[in-house]
C-alpha cells in the first residue's frame, strides 16, 4: 500500500495500468504478499489463480522484494518466452547462474556449478556490460536435454541446502508447460516432490488450463500446491489507495467520486488504476476530481478500449454475442428458463457451450450458478454500442 507520502513532481500520473504496478503504484494485498512471502520461506508451494489484469505479476513482484529483503533467492523463468526444450534449459541455466549462483559463489567459481550437465551448455559473455548467457544446442537427443533439465531443477536444492538458504522458483505462464515438451510436468514434478527446500510458486494468465493441471487427479500436479485464490481490492483500502494517489500529486478527489470510481469497476485492480488514470489526466494540479470528472473520465476510457473491445465483438459466435448483451444488460441465471426467455437466447446446450467459450476467454465469470462479464468497462460498452 502507499504511504501516502507527497511527491516534489506533481507532474507524473500515479496511477498505472497495462504494466506493473510498482512501489507507490501497487496498491493493498497486504495479506497476500504477507501470507505468500511466509509459505516461500517455509518451502511451501503455492499455485495462484486469478483472471487476467488483477495483478498477479504484481503480486509477485512485490512479494520477490520481501523474500530479497530476507536473503532468500528468487530464481524467475516465463515459461511464455521458452516456447522449445532447449530455450526452457536456457533460461533455467540463466536465472541459476544470477540469481542463485551469483549471490552465493565468487565469480570465478560461479560456473563451476554448471559441471555434469548431460548436455553442456555455450556460454557467451556479453561484451557490453560482461554478463553471462547460456544456449544449448536443439539438435541433441531429447532424452539428454531432459536429463539436462532434470539436474538444473535438482541444483536449486542442492545449493540451497548446501547453504542454507530459501530458494524461491516462480515460473509464470506455468500453462505452457506441456507445449513445450509433453513429458516436462512429469519430469518436474518429480525433481519438485524431493526439494523440500525449494518453494515454487505457479502463476498462468490461462485460468482453465491452470485449473486443470492442478484441479485434476490425472494430471502429475495435481493437489501438489497450496491454492491462493485472488479476487478484488475491498473499497475501504482501495479508497484510501485512490485519494492518496491524488493527494501527494498536487490535486483532490471528492469521496463521491473515489465512490463512483470503485462503483463502476467493482475493486477490479486494472480497471480501477485506468479509471483513475483517466480521471487524474483530466485535474489539474490545485484541482479536485468530482463526480462529473470520473463520468467524462469513463468516455476516455471506453474510446481507448474500443479496439479491443470490437475486436472481442467481431471473434464472438452469435450465440456468444447474444449471451454477452444479455450479460451486459443483467448478471444472473442464463441457464434458467426465464432469463433466457428474457433475452432470446438459444437451447440450454447452446448457451452453456457459449458459457464455457467466454469463461475460457475470461470474458465471463461465475459463482454458485451466477454469471457476469468481468472484462473491465466491456459491459458498459456494450451497453453504449448495442
Amino acid at each position: 500500500m502507499s504511504t501516502g507520502k507527497t511527491t516534489a513532481d506533481a507532474s507524473h500520473n500515479p496511477f498505472r495500468y497495462g504494466a506493473l504496478a510498482l512501489d507507490d503504484s501497487f496498491t493493498d494485498r497486504e495479506e497476500e504478499v504477507s501470507e505468500l512471502t511466509q509459505d516461500a520461506l517455509n518451502g511451501q508451494d503455492v499455485v495462484i489463480f486469478a483472471p487476467r489484469r488483477y495483478g498477479k505479476s504484481s503480486l509477485i513482484w512485490k512479494v520477490s522484494q520481501e523474500l530479497l529483503s530476507r536473503r532468500a533467492l528468487v530464481a524467475q523463468v516465463n515459461l511464455m518466452t521458452t516456447p522449445t526444450i532447449d530455450r526452457l534449459a536456457d533460461k533455467l541455466a540463466r536465472t541459476l547462474y544470477d540469481d542463485v549462483a551469483s549471490p552465493l559463489f565468487r565469480a570465478k567459481e560461479r560456473l563451476s556449478v554448471f559441471q555434469g550437465l548431460r548436455v553442456r551448455p555455450i556460454v557467451t559473455v556479453d561484451p557490453n556490460d560482461g554478463s553471462i548467457s547460456f544456449s544449448f544446442d536443439s539438435a541433441v537427443r531429447r532424452q539428454d536435454m531432459h536429463a539436462t533439465i532434470e539436474r538444473l531443477l535438482e541444483l536449486l536444492g542442492q545449493l540451497a541446502g548446501e547453504r542454507k538458504r530459501s530458494v524461491v522458483l516462480i515460473l509464470d505462464e506455468f500453462q505452457e508447460i506441456a507445449d513445450i515438451d509433453p513429458d516436462l510436468p512429469r519430469l518436474m514434478r518429480s525433481v519438485f516432490q524431493e526439494q523440500p527446500e525449494v518453494a515454487h510458486i505457479y502463476l498462468g494468465s490461462k485460468r482453465h488450463m491452470m485449473q486443470r493441471i492442478f484441479n485434476d487427479q490425472n494430471e502429475p500436479f495435481w493437489r501438489s500446491a497450496k491454492q491462493l485464490e485472488l479476487g478484488t481490492i475491498p473499497s475501504k483500502p482501495f479508497s484510501r489507495f485512490v485519494t492518496r494517489g491524488f493527494r501527494r500529486t498536487a490535486r483532490a478527489v471528492e469521496p463521491a467520486a473515489v465512490e463512483l470510481i470503485l462503483d463502476i469497476t467493482g475493486g477490479h485492480p486494472y480497471a480501477t488504476q485506468e479509471l483513475c488514470y483517466f480521471t487524474w489526466q483530466d485535474t489539474g494540479p490545485g484541482q479536485t476530481a468530482t463526480v462529473e470528472s470520473v463520468e467524462s473520465a469513463l468516455e476516455g476510457v471506453l474510446n481507448s478500449e474500443h479496439a479491443h473491445f470490437t475486436l472481442v465483438w467481431e471473434r464472438a459466435s452469435a450465440h456468444q454475442r447474444l449471451l454477452l448483451g444479455a450479460l451486459s444488460r443483467e448478471p444472473g441465471h442464463p441457464l434458467s428458463s426465464d432469463y433466457r426467455h428474457r433475452h432470446g437466447l438459444p437451447s440450454p446446450s447452446s448457451v452453456q457451450r457459449a458459457l464455457e467459450a467466454l469463461e475460457q476467454a475470461e470474458l465471463a465469470g461465475r459463482e454458485r450458478g451466477r454469471w457476469w462479464i468481468c472484462e473491465p468497462f466491456l459491459a458498459t460498452w456494450l451497453l453504449r454500442n448495442s
